[in-house]
């Protein structure tokens, strides 16, 4: 079986210096999807960046934790804070959606809130995956189940990867991710079930799970090689500097090097000599 990658951006909409990456990463790299943020402070210059560069594949970059919603706080009662943000500590968040029944109703309008918005701007969405994960939540994921067949969006990031071939190339935060690998392992494996059901599809690994942020040129020519068979997602967060929202989000980021990897020539180069095709969520090749 053909390998193939999908290489996606997230964050888009998130500033405009992550729009501005997004945009030089599709006309002079490997880019083929972007993952929109409805809630954002730019998502409507980057609904603007989409809609000039038509061949960029959008999913929705779910958002239930730090960011901003789309639907007023007044309509989300115990979501949000009365500015309309979510919680910024992902872990209380997520008990909080766990246990807190009374919080399922205002989860579900929003989740739709979120979809509609994109789809309303003139975006067609092929898939849907999550800031910090939040897709895979057990309560988010039983509502997004039901709502993506109803919107016609049949892909979804599973963040499943291979701990041992990460580490064989880059040894930084071993706990770390050994944790991560074990919670987000078992929730895409409840997750892959129900998308079997449904007929939704996914990418067989995804890579930026274990390495987020520090996605590199290096770091992704080390991994090239070693891509299982059928479909791999490489998942990026490209940023243009001095951008001041990136930083205070995601201090630690190396948004530009990232940049630099999906734009580098000899990321392309290795990929047309291991043949491994470069495709979006709906297989669609890019030359």
């Amino acid at each position: 079986m053909k390998r193939q990658v999908i290489v996606t951006s997230d964050d888009f909409g998130l500033s405009a210096g992550v729009n501005r990456a997004v945009e030089k990463a599709w006309r002079d790299g490997v880019l083929t999807c972007a993952s929109i943020m409805p809630g954002a402070e730019a998502f409507d210059d980057a609904v603007e960046v989409a809609l000039r560069n038509p061949g960029l594949q959008i999913g929705l970059h779910l958002t239930l934790v730090q960011g901003r919603a789309v639907l007023p706080a007044a309509e989300l009662a115990g979501l949000t804070d009365r500015d309309g943000n979510f919680p910024d500590d992902p872990v209380a968040a997520g008990m909080r959606y766990f246990f807190d029944a009374g919080l399922r109703g205002p989860l579900r309008r929003e989740i739709e809130a979120q979809i509609v918005r994109v789809k309303e701007a003139g975006l067609d969405l092929s898939h849907i995956d999550g800031h910090l994960n939040i897709n895979l939540h057990p309560t988010v994921f039983g509502i997004l189940s039901e709502l993506m067949p109803r919107h016609g969006i049949s892909t979804f990031r599973l963040s499943r990867e291979r701990l041992l071939h990460n580490l064989s190339h880059d040894r930084e935060r071993i706990a770390g991710k050994a944790v991560e690998r074990v919670i987000f392992g078992a929730l895409s494996r409840h997750a892959a079930r129900e998308l079997k059901l449904r007929s939704i599809m996914a990418a067989d690994e995804v890579k930026g799970v274990l390495n987020s942020g520090r996605m590199t040129e290096a770091y992704v020519l080390a991994i090239l090689p070693g891509l299982g068979k059928g479909t791999s997602e490489l998942y990026f967060h490209p940023g243009i500097l001095p951008d001041a929202e990136i930083t205070r989000r995601m201090p630690d980021y190396r948004h530009e090097a990232e940049l630099a990897a999906i734009t580098s020539p000899a990321v392309r180069h290795r990929l047309n000599e291991l043949d491994i095709r470069l495709v979006n969520y709906r297989g669609e090749v890019k030359c």
